[in-house]
């Protein structure tokens, strides 16, 4: 449930991030030099990466919560 939760913000922000990215090259096109406005490799390597990078945030708090017994947890609350 954690993973899902944050893996799905994060893909949000990812999508509007790209669109946005797309929508502005036409603005920062005289800025780039020996790259495309709209380079394949960095609309994809980008959002790989950023989307992995949120992947492993998201795993260690998942992984922590799966290791807590339950009725410990009702207990404490």
């Amino acid at each position: 449930m954690i993973l899902s939760q944050g893996m799905g913000l994060a893909l949000v922000g990812v999508v509007i991030g790209v669109a946005a990215a797309f929508a502005l090259t036409r603005a920062v096109k005289s800025f780039l030099f020996g790259v495309t406005p709209n380079d394949p490799a960095t609309f994809f390597t980008v959002p790989a990466v950023l989307a992995a990078a949120a992947l492993a945030v998201c795993y260690l708090p998942a992984r922590r919560a799966a290791q807590v017994d339950p009725l410990r947890a009702l207990r404490t609350e």
